[in-house]
């Protein structure tokens, strides 16, 4: 089976298990989602920036990442700042505990600090997302934001790219492809919030779709610049077809929040 075969199998296969907990699960069961989603994620970045082998950066960075997701459930946005301010603050007190002569190596230090931030807190905001009005129509929009232009960006590239759109960091995309991406998923944003979201102004799901998956798009080209730092083709081999959770999910890890907060300065 070819990768592009294998990319559909592993996508039908995994579609209807997300989608029904999504319909059915509880808060509290969308948060472990989420747990999970952010933990696997973050290993994932560990393998990327920290190498592979045990290291304590490791496992501090794995505590914060569970922890973060709950901290969303029960916490208040001052909450979760004191709570990343005081994760920062560990982080350095391991370090000093760690000192070895010549002084303290920042640069681990960022790169732990930067994922607990890159993966746990930004895709946390799915929970805050998940808990407002119309939380899951919410959820399943930015899903269909981050997603729905994937197909047309892949076949619009592959037949008619021709313009790179950064070579430097991901070689496959092109600007045609790009466009594409854009252009469809705005046009899909702007039907969900017409049909589903009818007491809003559709405008609004527009602008949505056509910043959020620029965003998108964003994020996926720094998830590719940390894979071309360590000098992978993929995050992991998680999900076959696809590479790693991250390599899947990197759109999100933008789109969440700008979808949370746009939704919180207009909505809410």
């Amino acid at each position: 089976m070819n990768a592009h075969a294998k990319r559909w199998v592993t996508a039908l296969v995994l579609l209807p298990i997300i989608v029904g907990i999504l319909l059915f699960a509880p808060l509290w069961g969308f948060a472990g989602l989420i747990t999970l989603v952010v933990t696997i994620g973050i290993g994932e970045y560990n393998a990327l920036t920290l190498g592979h082998g045990f290291s304590w950066r490791k496992v501090e960075s794995t505590i914060g990442a569970i922890l973060c997701p709950w901290a969303f459930l029960w916490g208040e946005p001052l909450t979760i700042l004191g709570c990343t301010v005081l994760f920062f603050l560990v982080l350095f007190f391991f370090e000093l505990l760690h000192l070895k002569e010549g002084g303290i190596d920042l640069n681990p230090l960022f790169k732990t600090f930067f994922g607990f931030f890159y993966v746990s807190v930004t895709l946390s905001h799915f929970i805050w997302l998940r808990k407002g009005p119309d939380g899951l129509l919410w959820i399943f929009f930015v899903l269909v934001l981050a997603f729905s232009g994937d197909t047309a960006a892949y076949y619009v590239g592959r037949f008619w790219g021709r313009r790179p759109l950064i070579p430097s960091i991901s070689a496959g995309k092109t600007m045609e492809g790009t466009m594409a991406l854009i252009v469809f998923s705005a046009i899909c944003c702007y039907l969900f919030g017409l049909f589903l979201f009818p007491r809003l102004p559709a405008f609004h799901f527009l602008f949505l779709g056509l910043v959020g998956s620029a965003l998108g798009q964003l994020g996926d080209l720094c998830e590719s610049a940390l894979k071309r730092m360590a000098g992978v083709k993929d995050s992991s081999h998680l999900l076959p077809g696809h590479g790693g959770l991250l390599d899947r999910l990197d759109c999100l890890i933008f789109i969440a929040p700008f979808v949370y907060y746009y939704r919180q300065a207009f909505f809410v």
